[in-house]
Protein backbone atom coordinates (compact mmCIF):
# COMPACT_ATOMS: atom_id res chain seq x y z
CA UNK A 1 0.00 0.00 0.00
CA UNK A 2 1.03 3.38 -0.98
CA UNK A 3 2.27 6.27 1.37
CA UNK A 4 0.35 9.18 0.78
CA UNK A 5 0.92 12.71 2.62
CA UNK A 6 -0.53 16.53 2.08
CA UNK A 7 1.32 19.46 3.00
CA UNK A 8 -0.97 22.65 2.45
CA UNK A 9 0.78 25.78 2.77
CA UNK A 10 4.56 25.92 1.88
CA UNK A 11 5.98 28.52 3.70
CA UNK A 12 8.97 28.37 5.72
CA UNK A 13 7.78 25.06 7.66
CA UNK A 14 5.86 23.81 5.02
CA UNK A 15 8.80 23.79 2.85
CA UNK A 16 11.26 22.06 5.22
CA UNK A 17 8.44 19.75 6.20
CA UNK A 18 8.57 19.10 2.38
CA UNK A 19 12.03 18.22 1.87
CA UNK A 20 12.55 16.35 4.88
CA UNK A 21 9.51 13.92 3.63
CA UNK A 22 10.84 13.67 -0.05
CA UNK A 23 14.87 13.74 1.34
CA UNK A 24 14.32 10.13 3.63
CA UNK A 25 11.42 8.94 1.32
CA UNK A 26 8.66 8.95 4.11
CA UNK A 27 6.16 8.64 1.22
CA UNK A 28 5.12 7.50 -1.90
CA UNK A 29 2.94 10.01 -2.65
CA UNK A 30 3.51 14.15 -1.84
CA UNK A 31 0.57 16.42 -2.60
CA UNK A 32 1.01 20.29 -2.24
CA UNK A 33 -0.94 22.83 -1.89
CA UNK A 34 -0.45 26.36 -1.76
CA UNK A 35 -2.27 29.88 -2.88
CA UNK A 36 1.23 30.94 -4.16
CA UNK A 37 1.11 28.48 -7.15
CA UNK A 38 4.45 29.73 -8.59
CA UNK A 39 5.82 29.02 -5.43
CA UNK A 40 4.64 25.32 -5.22
CA UNK A 41 4.94 24.61 -8.67
CA UNK A 42 8.87 25.89 -8.07
CA UNK A 43 8.88 23.99 -4.56
CA UNK A 44 7.63 20.75 -7.07
CA UNK A 45 10.47 21.30 -9.64
CA UNK A 46 12.99 22.05 -7.23
CA UNK A 47 11.84 18.59 -5.25
CA UNK A 48 12.00 16.72 -8.55
CA UNK A 49 16.08 18.32 -9.61
CA UNK A 50 16.64 16.50 -6.28
CA UNK A 51 16.18 13.07 -6.61
CA UNK A 52 18.35 11.95 -9.43
CA UNK A 53 21.00 12.76 -6.50
CA UNK A 54 18.69 11.20 -3.70
CA UNK A 55 18.27 7.35 -2.74
CA UNK A 56 14.28 7.55 -2.91
CA UNK A 57 11.81 8.87 -5.42
CA UNK A 58 8.38 10.70 -4.47
CA UNK A 59 5.48 11.49 -7.09
CA UNK A 60 4.88 15.02 -6.46
CA UNK A 61 1.09 16.44 -7.03
CA UNK A 62 0.42 20.11 -6.77
CA UNK A 63 -2.42 22.22 -6.21
CA UNK A 64 -5.17 19.35 -6.11
CA UNK A 65 -8.00 19.03 -3.48
CA UNK A 66 -9.47 16.10 -5.46
CA UNK A 67 -6.04 13.91 -4.46
CA UNK A 68 -6.70 14.56 -0.95
CA UNK A 69 -8.92 11.60 -1.09
CA UNK A 70 -6.70 8.69 -0.67
CA UNK A 71 -3.86 10.48 1.67
CA UNK A 72 -3.03 8.73 4.79
CA UNK A 73 -2.09 12.39 6.64
CA UNK A 74 -2.62 16.14 5.91
CA UNK A 75 -0.55 18.40 7.19
CA UNK A 76 -2.04 22.39 7.51
CA UNK A 77 1.20 24.41 7.36
CA UNK A 78 -0.87 27.47 6.80
CA UNK A 79 0.44 30.71 8.55
CA UNK A 80 1.57 34.88 8.33
CA UNK A 81 4.65 34.19 10.25
CA UNK A 82 4.97 38.50 10.00
CA UNK A 83 1.79 38.94 12.07
CA UNK A 84 3.86 37.35 15.09
CA UNK A 85 7.04 40.10 14.31
CA UNK A 86 5.83 41.61 18.07
CA UNK A 87 7.10 42.14 21.09
CA UNK A 88 4.72 40.70 23.13
CA UNK A 89 5.70 37.42 22.05
CA UNK A 90 1.75 36.27 21.28
CA UNK A 91 0.99 33.61 19.07
CA UNK A 92 -2.41 34.54 19.03
CA UNK A 93 -1.70 37.45 16.94
CA UNK A 94 -1.90 35.03 13.57
CA UNK A 95 -5.44 34.17 14.91
CA UNK A 96 -7.41 36.49 12.23
CA UNK A 97 -5.61 35.57 9.39
CA UNK A 98 -5.55 32.41 10.52
CA UNK A 99 -8.62 31.13 11.53
CA UNK A 100 -10.16 33.01 8.52
CA UNK A 101 -8.13 30.84 5.77
CA UNK A 102 -8.31 27.83 8.00
CA UNK A 103 -12.06 27.55 8.04
CA UNK A 104 -12.13 27.71 3.91
CA UNK A 105 -9.51 25.08 3.56
CA UNK A 106 -11.16 22.78 6.41
CA UNK A 107 -14.43 23.43 3.87
CA UNK A 108 -12.29 22.31 1.18
CA UNK A 109 -10.55 19.36 2.62
CA UNK A 110 -14.24 17.63 4.17
CA UNK A 111 -15.37 18.12 0.64
CA UNK A 112 -12.82 16.19 -1.15
CA UNK A 113 -13.79 13.26 0.75
CA UNK A 114 -10.69 12.74 2.80
CA UNK A 115 -10.70 10.52 6.01
CA UNK A 116 -7.51 9.99 7.24
CA UNK A 117 -5.23 11.94 10.00
CA UNK A 118 -5.21 15.47 9.82
CA UNK A 119 -1.55 16.89 11.40
CA UNK A 120 -1.99 20.44 12.60
CA UNK A 121 1.23 23.21 12.80
CA UNK A 122 -0.97 25.90 11.80
CA UNK A 123 -0.32 28.68 14.77
CA UNK A 124 -2.55 29.37 17.46
CA UNK A 125 -2.12 25.31 16.91
CA UNK A 126 -4.83 24.40 19.93
CA UNK A 127 -8.04 26.95 18.68
CA UNK A 128 -6.84 26.15 14.97
CA UNK A 129 -6.97 22.26 16.01
CA UNK A 130 -10.56 23.18 17.56
CA UNK A 131 -11.39 24.71 14.06
CA UNK A 132 -10.35 22.05 11.41
CA UNK A 133 -12.92 19.91 13.57
CA UNK A 134 -15.45 21.42 13.73
CA UNK A 135 -15.26 22.29 10.09
CA UNK A 136 -14.05 18.97 8.71
CA UNK A 137 -16.26 16.74 10.84
CA UNK A 138 -13.34 14.30 11.20
CA UNK A 139 -13.29 12.35 14.57
CA UNK A 140 -11.93 14.44 17.22
CA UNK A 141 -9.04 11.71 17.43
CA UNK A 142 -8.38 11.93 13.72
CA UNK A 143 -7.33 15.86 14.40
CA UNK A 144 -3.99 16.45 15.95
CA UNK A 145 -1.93 19.32 16.91
CA UNK A 146 1.62 19.71 17.38
CA UNK A 147 1.22 20.80 20.34
CA UNK A 148 4.11 21.07 23.14
CA UNK A 149 5.81 18.01 21.01
CA UNK A 150 8.41 21.54 20.20
CA UNK A 151 8.53 22.86 23.17
CA UNK A 152 9.11 19.46 25.04
CA UNK A 153 11.98 19.32 22.69
CA UNK A 154 12.72 22.67 23.32
CA UNK A 155 12.67 22.00 27.50
CA UNK A 156 15.18 18.66 26.63
CA UNK A 157 17.26 20.63 24.55
CA UNK A 158 17.82 23.30 27.49
CA UNK A 159 17.84 20.66 30.66
CA UNK A 160 20.69 18.88 28.82
CA UNK A 161 22.62 21.60 28.08
CA UNK A 162 22.47 22.73 31.92
CA UNK A 163 23.82 19.05 32.27
CA UNK A 164 26.40 18.71 29.10
CA UNK A 165 24.44 15.49 28.05
CA UNK A 166 22.37 14.76 24.70
CA UNK A 167 19.01 16.07 24.67
CA UNK A 168 17.36 12.57 24.37
CA UNK A 169 19.08 11.23 27.39
CA UNK A 170 16.03 13.58 28.56
CA UNK A 171 12.37 12.58 29.32
CA UNK A 172 9.40 14.58 30.40
CA UNK A 173 6.91 17.31 29.01
CA UNK A 174 5.92 20.49 28.55
CA UNK A 175 1.94 20.54 29.14
CA UNK A 176 -1.19 23.04 27.82
CA UNK A 177 -1.20 25.17 25.16
CA UNK A 178 1.45 25.53 22.45
CA UNK A 179 1.98 29.62 23.79
CA UNK A 180 2.48 31.33 26.74
CA UNK A 181 0.46 29.56 29.01
CA UNK A 182 2.25 26.58 28.75
CA UNK A 183 4.37 24.86 31.44
CA UNK A 184 7.18 21.98 31.99
CA UNK A 185 5.25 19.57 33.99
CA UNK A 186 8.65 19.01 36.55
CA UNK A 187 7.17 15.97 37.52
CA UNK A 188 7.55 14.39 34.39
CA UNK A 189 10.92 14.87 33.68
CA UNK A 190 13.63 12.36 34.04
CA UNK A 191 17.48 12.16 33.01
CA UNK A 192 19.67 9.93 33.80
CA UNK A 193 17.10 7.66 35.71
CA UNK A 194 16.62 10.14 38.23
CA UNK A 195 13.94 13.05 38.23
CA UNK A 196 14.55 16.51 37.34
CA UNK A 197 14.16 17.86 41.29
CA UNK A 198 16.51 15.83 42.56
CA UNK A 199 19.11 16.31 39.76
CA UNK A 200 18.07 19.96 40.19
CA UNK A 201 18.82 20.17 44.21
CA UNK A 202 22.09 17.81 43.72
CA UNK A 203 23.34 20.36 40.73
CA UNK A 204 21.87 23.67 41.54
CA UNK A 205 19.83 23.58 38.53
CA UNK A 206 17.47 26.43 38.12
CA UNK A 207 13.78 24.92 36.81
CA UNK A 208 12.01 28.61 36.77
CA UNK A 209 14.86 29.54 34.20
CA UNK A 210 14.44 26.46 32.11
CA UNK A 211 10.82 26.29 32.18
CA UNK A 212 11.04 29.85 30.95
CA UNK A 213 14.14 29.22 28.34
CA UNK A 214 11.55 25.86 26.92
CA UNK A 215 8.69 28.47 26.57
CA UNK A 216 10.60 31.29 25.05
CA UNK A 217 12.53 29.34 22.67
CA UNK A 218 10.83 29.64 19.90
CA UNK A 219 10.95 33.07 19.89
CA UNK A 220 14.69 33.38 20.22
CA UNK A 221 14.30 31.85 16.67
CA UNK A 222 11.55 33.70 15.36
CA UNK A 223 13.74 37.03 16.18
CA UNK A 224 16.89 35.85 14.84
CA UNK A 225 15.60 34.80 11.90
CA UNK A 226 12.09 36.06 11.40
CA UNK A 227 11.00 32.66 11.12
CA UNK A 228 10.77 29.16 12.74
CA UNK A 229 11.03 25.71 10.20
CA UNK A 230 13.32 23.30 11.43
CA UNK A 231 12.38 22.19 14.87
CA UNK A 232 8.46 22.59 14.00
CA UNK A 233 8.60 20.83 10.41
CA UNK A 234 10.88 17.60 12.12
CA UNK A 235 8.19 17.40 14.93
CA UNK A 236 5.18 17.14 12.22
CA UNK A 237 6.71 14.91 10.24
CA UNK A 238 7.63 12.41 13.18
CA UNK A 239 3.98 13.02 14.12
CA UNK A 240 3.00 11.69 10.63
CA UNK A 241 5.35 8.96 10.54
CA UNK A 242 4.18 7.98 13.83
CA UNK A 243 0.90 7.49 12.36
CA UNK A 244 1.69 6.01 8.49
CA UNK A 245 3.73 2.96 10.75
CA UNK A 246 0.81 2.65 13.44
CA UNK A 247 3.74 3.54 15.63
CA UNK A 248 1.73 3.40 19.09
CA UNK A 249 4.15 6.04 20.75
CA UNK A 250 3.44 8.15 23.78
CA UNK A 251 3.68 11.54 22.05
CA UNK A 252 2.63 15.39 23.53
CA UNK A 253 0.22 16.83 21.48
CA UNK A 254 -2.91 18.73 20.89
CA UNK A 255 -5.69 16.44 21.42
CA UNK A 256 -9.21 16.54 22.33
CA UNK A 257 -9.46 16.16 26.41
CA UNK A 258 -12.92 15.51 27.64
CA UNK A 259 -12.15 16.62 31.24
CA UNK A 260 -11.10 19.60 29.96
CA UNK A 261 -13.42 20.33 26.66
CA UNK A 262 -10.63 21.95 24.80
CA UNK A 263 -7.89 20.57 22.35
CA UNK A 264 -4.42 21.08 24.45
CA UNK A 265 -1.15 19.37 25.11
CA UNK A 266 -0.95 15.85 26.81
CA UNK A 267 0.59 12.60 26.05
CA UNK A 268 -1.48 10.27 24.00
CA UNK A 269 -0.50 6.78 22.37
CA UNK A 270 -0.61 7.86 18.38
CA UNK A 271 -0.94 5.30 15.75
CA UNK A 272 -2.63 4.89 12.08
CA UNK A 273 -6.19 5.73 13.91
CA UNK A 274 -4.42 8.70 15.35
CA UNK A 275 -5.08 9.08 19.30
CA UNK A 276 -5.44 5.43 20.06
CA UNK A 277 -5.26 5.95 23.82
CA UNK A 278 -4.84 9.06 26.12
CA UNK A 279 -2.30 9.11 29.06
CA UNK A 280 -3.50 10.12 32.33
CA UNK A 281 -0.72 11.60 33.98
CA UNK A 282 0.10 11.38 38.16
CA UNK A 283 0.70 15.42 38.37
CA UNK A 284 1.19 18.15 41.23
CA UNK A 285 -1.74 19.93 42.44
CA UNK A 286 0.67 22.74 41.20
CA UNK A 287 0.60 21.44 37.53
CA UNK A 288 -2.89 20.30 37.95
CA UNK A 289 -3.65 24.00 38.16
CA UNK A 290 -2.21 25.45 35.76
CA UNK A 291 -3.02 22.69 33.33
CA UNK A 292 -6.95 24.52 34.03
CA UNK A 293 -5.86 27.81 33.64
CA UNK A 294 -4.29 26.99 30.13
CA UNK A 295 -7.40 25.12 29.05
CA UNK A 296 -9.66 27.69 30.11
CA UNK A 297 -7.81 30.37 28.42
CA UNK A 298 -7.81 28.21 24.93
CA UNK A 299 -11.12 27.94 25.56
CA UNK A 300 -11.74 31.24 25.62
CA UNK A 301 -9.55 32.10 22.61
CA UNK A 302 -11.56 29.52 20.38
CA UNK A 303 -14.90 31.44 21.57
CA UNK A 304 -13.48 34.40 20.22
CA UNK A 305 -12.63 32.94 16.97
CA UNK A 306 -16.39 31.64 16.44
CA UNK A 307 -17.42 35.14 16.63
CA UNK A 308 -15.25 37.02 14.53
Amino acid sequence: MSRKIAIIGMGHVGSTAAHYIVANGFADDLVLIDTNTSKVEADALDFQDAMPNLPYHTNIIINDYSSLIDADVIISAIGNIKLQDSPTNDRFLELPFTSTQVKDVAAKIKASGFNGILVVITNPVDVITSIYQAVTGLPKNHVIGTGTLLDSARMKRAVASALHLDSRSVAGYNLGEHGNSQFTAWSTVRVLGQPITKLAADRGLDLTKLDAESRDGGFRVFHGKKYTSYGVATAAVRLANTVLNDALTELPVSNFREEYGVYLSYPAVVGRDGIVEQVQLDLTDEELKKLQVSADYIKTKYAESQTD
